[in-house]
């Protein structure tokens, strides 16, 4: 069992695992911008470091001022709560590489499972079942039309998104 967490993410995720550490008797680090110094994760933590200005990529996205912040604090694990750098292997392989227990996937399976393709076919390979699709990226529009005739629900699906998330990037 750890004795310390830092907990490299904000909000309600950061409130929970601080809540959860809690009661398992486990000290909290809540690590924060220059503006969220006043946030509820930074008040319930047991202590915490400003890692840099609002800009998430000054602050939460910041490799080296989080690994400054597990260094002063002597946090032996970091919970990255979910988006910022729990999915980034670099920053899993980081950890590994200076002995602090990344509480989630180890580097080598974040790198798989980032590659759509390659984590398709470990699914597979392991008996998981997967919408059928291209065995590797579509090379052309001509493969595109081939496949979607003979997996339209998929193709629409994919279609839907995208039409939809550029939708709403074009509105901002």
């Amino acid at each position: 069992m750890f004795k310390k967490i830092l907990i490299a993410n904000r909000g309600e995720i950061a409130v929970r695992v601080i809540r959860a550490c809690k009661e398992w008797g486990i000290a909290t680090v809540a690590v924060h911008s220059d503006v969220d110094r006043n946030s509820m994760h930074v008040r319930l933590a047991d202590e915490s470091v400003c890692i840099g200005s609002h800009q998430p990529a000054n602050s939460y996205l910041n490799i080296p001022a989080l690994m400054s912040a597990i260094e002063l604090t002597k946090a032996e694990a970091v919970h990255p709560g979910y988006g910022f750098l729990s999915e980034n292997a670099n920053f899993a392989r980081v950890l590994e590489e200076n002995n602090i227990k990344f509480i989630g996937a180890s580097s080598k399976l974040i790198e798989m499972m980032g590659d759509k393709i390659q984590a398709k076919r470990i699914a597979k390979e392991n008996g998981l079942p997967v919408i059928e699709g291209s065995e590797g990226g579509v090379k052309d529009i001509n493969e595109a039309k081939e496949l979607c005739k003979k997996n339209w629900l998929s193709c629409f699906n994919q279609s839907f998104w995208w039409r939809w998330w550029k939708r709403n990037e074009n509105s901002k």
